[in-house]
């Protein structure tokens, strides 16, 4: 029966990840696997947890493959912790929750499961960062924000989702969200880069941004009307200056 890694790192030295292509260049390569591991409970993370590019994928409960809203993660990292140097294979359940500020530093999802990482915690001052890595196949949501606070990403790649970020539409608790995304390549099929809540205050800026298709194969910054109950309701698209803030620099096209 398999058996889930200890929630200390493992003792494989850090990877180093691959050096970030400037912007306008195309993305990293994809990294490739250095072993593989079952995980059958949620692995707990405080301080600084190195996969050494290990393939962790869900079983037992963990491995329903489902798009249920209720799903454990794979990894729930505490306040202040760092994920690196992991590749989150298929199954990946619920992917990786924050539970406050975190880093996720080149994590690769190969197929993300109901979200790749949600961001929980109450405090506007909340920081998290995920630098590096890539996701693909999101049936919806790659990066779910739910708690309150900014969150930046940046040397990122995404193929084949549904929305690459999106501020809660409907938590019964509801928060102003920030995002920002820097050097960021995007490869279609896809329903909208960012979804945001300007009644809530929500801001989304973007910089550096390679979209991997034309002008109309993905939109860049959607607006709804957040609730907290209910459905949320699209209220337009495009930039705004006040809530979805970009210029035509900003995006680049490939198509």
């Amino acid at each position: 029966m398999p058996t889930n890694p200890p929630t200390t790192p493992p003792t494989t030295p850090p990877t180093t990840p691959p050096t970030t292509p400037p912007a306008g260049s195309g993305p990293p390569a994809w990294p490739t696997a250095t072993g593989s591991q079952a995980v059958t409970a949620t692995i707990s993370v405080s301080g600084t947890y190195d996969g050494g590019l290990r393939r962790y994928y869900g079983s037992g409960d963990l491995g329903t493959g489902s798009q249920s809203e209720d799903q454990p993660p794979i990894f729930e990292l505490a306040g202040g912790a760092t994920l690196q140097n992991v590749i989150l294979g298929s199954p990946a359940a619920d992917g990786v929750h924050c539970l406050g500020a975190c880093t996720l530093k080149n994590v690769w999802w190969e197929d993300v499961g109901e979200d790749a990482a949600t961001f929980l915690g109450s405090s506007s001052s909340l920081v998290r960062t995920v630098d590096g890595g890539g996701a693909k196949l999101a049936d919806d949501k790659v990066f779910q924000h739910n708690g309150g606070g900014t969150l930046i990403v940046k040397n990122f790649q995404v193929q084949d989702f549904g929305k690459l970020y999106r501020s809660c539409g409907n938590c019964s608790t509801q928060y102003g969200r920030h995002v920002q995304l820097q050097n960021i390549w995007v490869t279609p099929p896809g329903d909208t880069i960012v979804g945001i809540n300007p009644n809530y205050g929500d801001t989304a800026t973007f910089s550096g941004i390679t979209v991997h298709g034309d002008s109309g194969d993905v939109d860049i910054c959607t607006k709804y009307t957040g609730v907290t109950s209910g459905e949320p309701k699209e209220t337009g698209t495009g930039a705004d200056g006040t809530n979805c803030i970009y210029s035509s620099s900003d995006i680049t096209y490939t198509g």
